[in-house]
């Protein structure tokens, strides 16, 4: 589950999930609802990535910017996660990803960047995990 926080001028993201897996996938949808929202996007691409960072929020920053430049590069839209693997111990991250053409669709957002500020990885005490960034829009 995802929710958008009030913020003076970009967007801020809250994800709180079950577990890490979940929470990275929700902040992917998240980013894309910020994109293009209400849009149900074709499966039609299948892309494998793999990420890498020295932390979890370097981890996260950078697998949502895999998205941007995606979009920007390769003119892809997320569709859909439909594999996502976390290696907390090497810090990497490889997911098969399932989109469409973005040209196809209509955006309402425009979706700079992804920021460090207010970024969190965290586990709760009840042992969820919370995820929360900013987009700069």
């Amino acid at each position: 589950m995802h929710k958008f926080l009030s913020h003076t001028a970009d967007v801020k993201v809250e994800v709180i999930e079950d577990t890490i897996t979940q929470a990275f996938k929700e902040s992917a949808f998240a980013l894309k609802e910020s994109i293009a929202p209400h849009i149900h996007i074709k499966l039609k691409k299948e892309k494998q990535i793999k990420i890498g960072g020295e932390d979890l929020k370097a981890l996260l920053y950078n697998f949502l910017e895999e998205f941007l430049y995606l979009l920007d590069a390769e003119d892809f839209l997320l569709g859909d996660i439909q594999a996502l693997n976390i290696d907390k111990k090497d810090l990497t991250l490889t997911a098969l990803i399932v989109g469409d053409t973005a040209s196809k669709y209509e955006f309402t957002n425009d979706v700079k960047a992804i920021t460090y500020s207010d970024m969190i990885v965290e586990q709760t005490q009840d042992k969820k995990f919370k995820i929360q960034f900013v987009l700069d829009v």
